[in-house]
């Protein structure tokens, strides 16, 4: 069985600082993608405490989703449309402090208030995107960014 996550209660930043080694454990020696991506969202979620943290896999064209934590969640995101999309698209981190002022937003809960979405690159091409939502204005910064990105970087 597994250890149960251990992250103390510092700044955003210690919390990052100490899951992302915790995270490197967690999959090294790990194959299976939609296992790893599950632990992952799991330890995301349990640390920050988010709305929605899961990923969406690129699947036949389309952004389909996969492993999550939260509540019901849109299945299928086409390339370049909402948050997700646009990241997958641009292939490029995107932080979004109020979903209502971002163009196209797709509203898969009205709950969430701001978003952050970290494509997940294999070989060059994204193969993923990490989405994490948050029911609060503005909860996501460079600091965010910058962790994540390396989350990803991990699987």
């Amino acid at each position: 069985m597994a250890e149960e996550l251990k992250i103390g209660a510092g700044s955003k930043e210690e919390k990052y600082r100490e899951l992302v080694p915790q995270i490197e454990a967690v999959v090294e020696g790990e194959t299976d993608f939609i296992a790893n991506m599950a632990n992952v969202a799991s330890m995301l979620h349990e640390t920050f405490r988010f709305w929605w943290t899961g990923f969406y896999r690129v699947t036949e064209g389309m952004l389909v989703l996969g492993p999550f934590q939260g509540p019901l969640a849109c299945t299928r995101i086409k390339k370049g449309k909402g948050v997700c999309g646009t990241a997958w698209e641009r292939e490029e981190t995107v932080v979004v402090p109020d979903v209502d002022a971002f163009p196209g937003h797709i509203a898969c809960s009205s709950l969430s208030r701001s978003e952050i979405v970290v494509p997940v690159k294999r070989n060059g091409e994204v193969i993923a995107v990490l989405d994490i939502d948050s029911k609060e204005l503005s909860t996501f910064d460079e600091i965010d960014k910058k962790y994540l990105e390396e989350v990803v970087k991990v699987l």
